[in-house]
């Protein structure tokens, strides 16, 4: 899903707003003043904030009416109505650190078995936890807070049953937000908190039309409750998505964790839903301070950029920057833009930035030509052809005369002619529009069936659908081969085999084609995404009072849906965090996220190393550091730690100097690539680097580690010392990598990665990292 938003840069907006002061039309613009100082009340915070807007409006009732959010927790700042000309007026004074126009665009939603993939459930084969399994050694999340920033959750879902869960944290300082079709009792021992952010989505299209979306924290999109009940759902037997597709026990991660439900994301005014959501940067850090105050130990954020952003300018950066200060792990999407190079969102180190990959199991409904040739297709539709072959059609060879050719074959609104779809299996092409749209204009045309054709792009990856009319998708391959079918034959015909689950599936996992890649383009010294996780046809919890595709012509009621995205692996990660969280609750945010890091898998399951979905071998700039492991995350051996205090000498290193306005940077800060990260990432390497890190004993008081090199292609790699001592739990040891490019003609091209791993091992534990170097 998408939820998205623009900001203009300081510079520019300081250029720009000069040149814009004769017009007189107010927008929201966020006015960032770093850190609280001092202790403050929340009404002196908030007169503070007026007195603000007071210096720029002309009455006093102007500048308190203008106020949208003083943000008073944690964030020092405020949301107000502004001109331009106020706008730049403020980001004048001293104290300011950033004045930020708010935009609709910028930000949007990045949309069971998963878990027994990933090692955490009990499986259908006898299998029994051992008093050792990380279930019981976290007692499944018992009384950890997760935060969740969504569209909100459906609480009636059986998946957030209290049922034997005992009173609130003491910890636990927030409440249960009343509005439409919710109130107190909707919050249980499951979901203990549950809140809506608004004001800045009225501010930019006027009042909610309560036809789209509660004005309350219920869920009438899907995607928040699926994200809850991914992250913390209990333990529900017998569920599937429609038609009976992963029929199973459905469970979160985590199924003892506590849930606060922040919403943010809301529908988008004359839009259809399938089409995703918006979120404004104004809710999103209201939201994330009051998180923050209201107790939250993981943040799980599945909300993400069309574009990067600089950190000074991404409001998730700066809210996850002040959560961690307080110690609160931040989990969010990478993105759902690729496979481009260079696309993924929320690439702060200081967040655990994931990408997507599948799990080991298919949806099959295979094609079956009128040549005999059976062709391979995933599905989750309900809807089964009669049992005889059928005319088989090319969208582009029926659509209507004003149909531009380069999209004819996409099946896009209005675009087939019902008079030649009549009865017919129509093949589209994946590219513009969505999946499931594709299927509505098939229906609307009289099409029987459809196939859709995945891309070059799309390669080998299969996201499964709950069409709305029979239906089966099928990779790039297989669509040239029945193009070539259909072209080749007078009178082609297909038909379409009801679909089947299959578990166990071969090879996975695979990194899915939509998840974002790297290189990070705010900062490439940071080796982003960190890690990947199940994100590929997730089955979890859904919305009643939304549609599986989320259609407006679909009127059917589900219970559980399957969906993918980087939303969906996001949930994952932070469940896994709250595991680790529970277990070792003095571990440090960067200390979890080193675990997860230095712990991940790089092997599917015939074990050979993880491909793409076109099945090429995947690198670190697809799956960061591997497929979470969350088990061996429990017992890591070392960490890489890294305070508050790093992350801000790290914006120092690269000219980010005002996020903390009580911090000065030094006047040569370090290297920023010697913030203690869990991977290295080296851009444009001209000769030589050394970078500098540190990894503390989590593990026995008494061990030796050794270091294992695997240099990228055409650099060699020294890690000095080679033998780290440890003699007790906690301690620290430093030592130096440096890379340098091998002087004999590589034929490796400038600005071109090649990768590596070093690995420090103790006969027990391999803390693995991965290495990241382009050449200048």
């Amino acid at each position: 899903m998408d939820l998205t938003m623009k900001n203009f840069p300081v510079f520019l907006l300081a250029l720009l707003l000069p040149l814009l002061a004769s017009c007189d039309e107010k927008q929201v613009y966020i006015v960032y003043l770093g850190e609280h100082s001092g202790e403050k009340t929340y009404n002196e915070i908030e007169e503070n904030h007026h007195s603000y807007l007071f210096s720029v409006k002309e009455t006093v009732e102007d500048a308190k009416s203008s106020l949208i959010y003083s943000y008073k927790s944690s964030i020092n700042g405020f949301a107000a109505l502004l001109t331009p000309d106020e706008a730049s007026k403020l980001s004048e004074i001293e104290e300011v650190v950033s004045v930020l126009r708010s935009h609709p665009t910028t930000y949007s939603l990045q949309t069971t078995r998963s878990w027994e993939f990933a090692g955490l459930q009990e499986g259908s084969k006898g299998f029994q936890l051992k008093k050792e399994d990380l279930l019981l050694k976290s007692r499944y999340g018992k009384n950890v807070i997760v935060g969740l920033l969504d569209s909100g959750v459906w609480p009636e879902s059986k998946s957030f049953s209290d049922e034997g869960m005992g009173p609130y944290p003491s910890s636990w300082k927030g409440i249960c937000q009343s509005g439409d079709a919710f109130n107190s009792s909707n919050c249980n021992k499951k979901i203990i908190g549950a809140r809506y952010y608004i004001k800045g989505y009225e501010a930019y299209y006027g009042p909610l039309n309560r036809t789209l979306d509660y004005r309350s924290p219920r869920d009438k999109d899907g995607h928040g409750t699926h994200t809850a009940s991914t992250v913390g759902g209990r333990r529900v037997h017998n569920v599937s998505a429609l038609g009976g597709f992963a029929h199973g026990t459905a469970s979160g991660g985590a199924p003892l964790v506590r849930l606060a439900i922040y919403k943010v994301c809301w529908a988008i005014p004359r839009q259809g839903k399938e089409n995703g959501n918006t979120c404004f940067m104004e809710d999103m850090l209201a939201a994330m301070d009051d998180a923050i105050a209201d107790g939250v130990d993981v943040l799980s954020i599945s909300i993400g950029t069309k574009d990067p952003m600089p950190f000074n300018e991404d409001s998730i950066a700066v809210g996850a920057l002040h959560a961690i200060k307080k110690n609160i792990v931040v989990a969010c999407s990478a993105g759902n833009s690729g496979p481009a190079p260079a696309t993924l969102s929320n690439p702060a180190p200081w967040i655990i930035t994931v990408g997507a990959s599948s799990v080991d199991r298919k949806f099959l409904a295979p094609i079956v030509l009128g040549n005999g040739m059976k062709i391979a297709g995933q599905t989750v539709t309900p809807y089964k052809l009669g049992k005889k072959m059928y005319p088989l059609v090319y969208a582009a060879q029926i659509v209507n005369p004003d149909v531009p050719k380069n999209i004819s074959g996409q099946c896009l609104p209005g675009s087939l002619s019902p008079k030649a779809a009549k009865g017919k299996i129509v093949l589209c092409l994946r590219g513009n529009g969505t999946r499931v749209g594709k299927g509505l204009e098939v229906k609307r045309a009289g099409g029987i069936g459809y196939i859709l054709g995945n891309s070059r792009a799309n390669g080998a990856e299969l996201a499964a659908d709950a069409h709305i009319l029979p239906a089966t998708a099928i990779n790039y391959e297989n669509a040239l081969k029945i193009l070539n079918y259909i072209n080749s034959t007078k009178t082609p015909m297909a038909y379409i085999a009801p679909a089947k689950t299959l578990l166990d599936s071969k090879p996975a996992p695979f990194m899915a084609a939509f998840t974002s890649r790297g290189p990070s383009t705010i900062s490439p010294v940071i080796l982003k995404p960190d890690i990947t996780a199940p994100g590929l046809n997730i089955l979890a919890a859904w919305s009643e009072a939304s549609s599986p595709t989320k259609l407006d012509q679909d009127h059917r009621v589900v219970k559980y849906n399957i969906l993918s995205g980087t939303s969906m692996s996001c949930p994952h990660i932070g469940a896994a965090s709250a595991l680790l969280k529970a277990i070792h609750p003095s571990w440090s945010s960067a200390a979890i996220r080193s675990a997860l890091i230095t712990s991940a898998g790089l092997i599917n399951n015939v074990g050979k190393p993880i491909t793409d979905a076109s099945g090429e071998p995947a690198d670190p700039f697809q799956f960061g550091s591997g497929h979470f492991s969350p088990t061996k995350a429990a017992d890591p051996g070392l960490v890489y730690n890294a305070s508050y205090t790093d992350y801000l000498l790290f914006l120092c290193s690269i000219g980010v100097k005002n996020l903390d306005s009580s911090f000065k940077c030094p006047i040569k800060p370090p290297s920023p690539t010697n913030l203690n990260y869990p991977s290295l990432a080296i851009p444009k390497l001209n000769g030589t680097a050394t970078v500098v890190r540190s990894v503390t004993n989590v593990g026995s008081s008494k061990s030796v580690y050794f270091v294992k090199v695997k240099p990228p292609p055409g650099f060699s790699v020294k890690v000095s010392p080679s033998i780290l001592f440890f003699k007790q739990v906690g301690q620290k040891k430093r030592f130096t990598i440096t890379i340098k490019a091998i002087s004999v003609n590589t034929g490796i091209q400038k600005d071109k990665y090649t990768f590596g791993w070093y690995t420090w091992f103790d006969g027990i534990h391999n803390v693995r990292s991965p290495i990241a170097v382009s050449v200048a």
